[in-house]
C-alpha cells in the first residue's frame, strides 16, 4: 500500500491556548495511539490533503524528530461543521507483526454483460470494504471482476474472502448488484395497463354488440307476432 509523509512537530502544551493557537498557524493538533503513551504532535494542515481528499486508502509516514519514522494509520479526523477545516486527526501505529482493520476502497473491473445487454443498473452498494490483516497485506483496492454480471444477479462479500486479509462485514452484504432499470420497470407497467385497457375495450364492444343482437331479435319477435 501506498504511504503518505507527514512531518510532524511534538507538542509541549495540549490546552486550549495551545491547541487555537497551532489551528491559526495552519497546523493540525493530533495524537499518535498504538505505542504505549499516547503521542501528542502537530502537523501543516497542507500534509494532508493527499490524505484525507482522496478515495484511495494511504498509510502514513510520520516524521517525528528524535522519534524518527513511525509508521500509522489515519483513524479518526475531525472538521469544522461550517468551513471544513481540519480540527483535529488521531493515528494508530503500525506493527509489522500485528493486524491492522483499516477501510479499502472498491475497484470494479469490466462489463456487466446485465447493463451492456440487458439494460440493467449496475448499483454499488459498498464502495469501501473493513478489512483486517497485517500492515504488509493491506490491499490498495478490493478489485472484483463484473464481467459475468447478469441481470438481477449480486456480488457478496463471502465471494471476496481471500488468504491475505479477512473483510470484516457479513458474508450476505451485497457489494454491488445490477438490477431492472426503473424505466423498464415503467414501461412494463404501462405496457400491461395498455393491455388491460384494450381487454376491457374488446369486452365492452363484445357486450355491445351481444345486446345490439338481442334487441334486434326482440324487434323481429314482435313483429312476427303483429302479423
Amino acid at each position: 500500500m501506498k504511504s503518505i509523509t507527514i512531518k510532524g512537530s511534538k507538542r509541549e502544551s495540549v490546552g486550549k491556548v495551545a491547541t487555537k493557537a497551532l489551528r491559526n498557524a495552519g497546523r493540525v493538533p493530533c495524537v499518535l495511539y498504538g505505542g504505549g503513551k499516547p503521542l501528542h504532535f502537530s502537523a501543516p494542515e497542507l500534509d494532508f490533503s493527499k490524505l484525507v481528499y482522496t478515495p484511495n486508502a494511504h498509510t502514513v509516514e510520520i516524521i517525528l524528530g528524535d522519534e524518527g519514522k513511525i509508521n500509522a494509520i489515519l483513524q479518526d479526523i475531525q472538521f469544522h461543521p461550517l468551513t471544513d477545516k481540519i480540527l483535529h486527526a488521531d493515528f494508530y501505529q503500525l506493527f509489522d507483526d500485528k493486524e491492522i482493520s483499516m477501510n479499502i476502497p472498491v475497484k470494479l473491473e469490466g462489463s456487466a454483460p446485465g447493463v451492456i445487454i440487458s439494460g440493467g443498473v449496475l448499483s454499488r452498494n459498498k464502495r469501501k470494504l473493513r478489512v483486517k490483516a497485517l500492515p504488509a497485506n493491506l490491499p490498495d483496492f478490493i478489485i472484483i471482476d463484473i464481467s459475468k454480471l447478469e441481470l438481477g444477479n449480486k456480488i457478496y462479500t463471502e465471494s471476496l474472502q481471500n488468504d491475505s486479509y479477512s473483510i470484516l462485514h457479513p458474508d450476505n452484504t451485497v457489494v454491488c448488484q445490477v438490477r431492472t432499470s426503473r424505466a423498464s420497470i415503467v414501461e412494463e407497467e404501462v405496457s400491461e395497463e395498455l393491455e388491460g385497457a384494450e381487454g376491457s375495450a374488446e369486452g365492452s364492444a363484445e357486450g355491445a354488440e351481444g345486446t345490439a343482437k338481442k334487441d334486434d331479435a326482440a324487434q323481429k319477435d314482435e313483429a312476427s307476432k303483429k302479423e
